[in-house]
């Protein structure tokens, strides 16, 4: 089967709302809540962390209970979206001259309902995507396209909110955020919802319903998952300090909107580039070099002095870069070991949000009390010398440990399983294992 450009947008397509959501939930609302409802800041930021920490917990979960009733995926995906949706909706509509109790369980309701619904859409359009029966190098270019959709769901988030905020006052504006949210993602369903129907997907045959234990027999694949998990921890220490980075440090927080587009703009523009690098030297050796760029981009970041807007907008763009290929290709080399094993791909999928969500929550529980232990606080202007030390020394040494330990596991054991992936959509037949949903 092949994957035509039209194809792959359909299949992506809903990446763009499920995207779009994360900043206002994360970044928005509990601004909204401190502000207009008079909760406490620190109440918010722990009941946040701790729904953080059930979103990741529940992942397996879904992914388990998405695996056995994996004929019932168009449903699944449509409840997740209602869920999603819902919890969207009731998130930024609070009830009128809430009490502290009651603004604070409408909160965290709001955004359990809200994680839950992203969880299960997303989990299943992966595994979906996952599924299609199409050969190795194009799984690389779905990934790619499905992550490029997210990116540019980012950067709508990101100017939308801004342009209601600077318009209208903030309820009025995340009213129209939400209205303007639930019609997206309904598009955004709807086209996956008719991808879905008329495309034939890899599927199990009866009785091969594995265990968790047995996901992990595969030797690759157990070092896949650990890399995975320590660059995707590498990758999120950046990601929380580049606030404290770019204002007490470099002293340029007037530019941070301008840093921030450079970033998830130049991810987008990358992914073609990381596509045809992961069909000319295969997905693992792209992926590995994305890493070297990512440090290389961080050990620059180390060295700049105050107030080097140039420089650092380099580091923005070269790390954009390695974005666009840490998003789409541990995706596409996960997917060429579902189609090994059509049986676990929610589950597989799972896994990988679960090490996501994870390293970034411990990313947050460490770095942040570290800095506090060094001296470091946010807006202040003294200890700002530790910063280029977390924000690009500790994730430039990581990266380069994960490139190494990457180069190495894929010369010994991906490149005895990529065959066998490459000519699985060939072998398999259609009457046996394919399935519409």
């Amino acid at each position: 089967m092949n994957a035509g450009r039209a194809e792959r947008l359909q299949h992506g397509a809903v990446a763009l709302p499920l995207t779009f959501a994360g900043l206002p939930i994360y970044i928005h609302a509990p601004d909204f809540y401190a502000v207009d409802l008079n909760l406490p800041l620190t109440t918010i930021g722990i009941v946040l962390l701790l729904l953080r920490c059930v979103d990741a917990l529940q992942d397996p979960l879904i992914g388990m209970l998405s695996d056995r009733y994996f004929h019932y995926r168009r449903a699944i995906v449509v409840c997740g979206a209602l869920l999603l949706a819902l919890g969207f909706w009731w998130l930024f509509h609070p009830p009128a001259a809430a009490t502290f109790w009651l603004g604070l369980s409408w909160l965290a309701c709001s955004v359990f309902i809200c994680t839950t619904g992203f969880s299960i859409v997303s989990i299943n359009v992966q595994a979906a995507g996952s599924l299609w029966p199409v050969d190795a190098q194009q799984r690389t270019q779905i990934a790619a396209t499905r992550e490029a959709i997210g990116l540019l769901g980012l950067l709508l988030a990101a100017v939308v909110p801004a342009l209601l905020l600077n318009s209208f006052s903030r309820s009025q504006a995340l009213h129209g955020l939400s209205l303007l949210f639930i019609p997206l993602l309904a598009l955004g369903v709807w086209i996956f919802y008719r991808w879905l129907s008329r495309t034939s997907l890899l599927a199990p045959q009866r009785g091969t319903q594995n265990g968790w234990r047995d996901l992990f027999s595969v030797t690759w694949i157990n070092y896949f998952f650990l890399i995975y998990a320590l660059s995707a921890f590498a990758a999120a220490i950046p990601g929380i300090l580049v606030l404290f980075y770019v204002r007490d440090y470099l002293q340029l927080e007037p530019y941070t909107g301008l840093f921030l587009l450079l970033y998830f703009l130049s991810g987008v523009l990358a992914m073609p580039i990381w596509q045809r690098l992961a069909v000319k030297i295969s997905k693992p050796a792209a992926w590995c070099l994305s890493m070297l760029l990512a440090s290389s981009a961080f050990s620059l970041a180390f060295f700049l002095p105050p107030q080097a807007l140039s420089a650092f907008c380099i580091v923005c763009a070269c790390s954009g870069m390695a974005l666009g290929a840490d998003l789409a290709l541990p995706q596409a080399i996960l997917a060429d070991q579902v189609a090994l094993q059509p049986q676990a791909a929610s589950r597989y999928c799972a896994l990988m949000a679960f090490l996501s969500k994870a390293a970034l929550a411990l990313a947050t529980g460490i770095v942040l009390p570290l800095l506090g232990w060094f001296g470091f606080q946010p807006g202040a202007s003294a200890h700002t010398e530790i910063l280029p030390y977390a924000y690009a020394l500790i994730p430039c040494i990581i990266k380069l440990v994960c490139a190494a330990a990457l180069l190495y596991c894929s010369r010994r054991y991906y490149a005895a399983a990529a065959p066998e992936s490459s000519r699985l959509s060939v072998q398999l037949e259609p009457h046996k294992q394919r399935i519409n949903y």
